[in-house]
């Protein structure tokens, strides 16, 4: 008996790890050397490519493929439609299409991409990074910075419960819940508390 669900119309193929509780909805796709953790929801038509790691919690929406190379640590978000790519230089008469050639992605936890964004190769989002709909990011994002545009820059900062924070006079900013952060520099937030 499993622990998770796989919707009658998704394939996942034989020697994929599914975490309990994970929920993997309607034509979706898992290949054979995914690993997929606990309590994680795949929406419709999502596609999990070979040596994909995902863990805890994680969602990812509608329409979104996961190539090798992917790697998502706890409670992501990937909103539909979302892209990410595994290779900087593609092309069809020289192909590049084995794991040699496909760059890591590092998505850390907590963070959010919005709808349509595309996550180009050889980047890593850290903690509770938060992409906008439809930017392009084309280098590492810090921790709680909020990224919009083409391609993405900062546009402010978010905290990990989810407000943008506005910083003192001297630095600082709390949250809704009381979680204190520190504006370090002009590409760096740190929690304090």
């Amino acid at each position: 008996m499993t622990n998770y669900f796989i919707h009658e119309s998704a394939y996942v193929d034989e020697g994929a790890e599914i975490g309990e509780e994970t929920k993997i909805w309607h034509f979706s796709h898992v290949c054979g050397q995914a690993k997929i953790g606990r309590n994680c929801s795949f929406g419709q038509n999502v596609f999990v490519a070979n040596n994909v790691i995902i863990g805890d919690y994680c969602k990812v929406q509608n329409n979104v493929s996961l190539y090798e190379g992917v790697i998502l640590e706890d409670y992501v978000f990937c909103g539909p439609s979302m892209v990410f790519t595994n290779i900087k230089t593609p092309r069809c008469e020289y192909p590049r299409n084995t794991s040699d050639h496909y760059q890591k992605t590092l998505v850390k936890r907590g963070a959010s991409i919005g709808a349509n964004a595309t996550i180009v190769c050889g980047v890593t989002l850290y903690e509770c990074a938060f992409v906008a709909a439809g930017a392009v990011v084309i280098k590492d994002v810090p921790a709680y910075a909020m990224v919009a545009g083409v391609p993405a820059q900062i546009i402010g900062w978010m905290s990990a419960y989810g407000d943008v924070l506005e910083f003192d006079e001297y630095g600082y900013a709390i949250d809704s819940i009381g979680a204190k952060y520190q504006h370090v520099s002009d590409n760096e937030v740190i929690k304090v508390s």
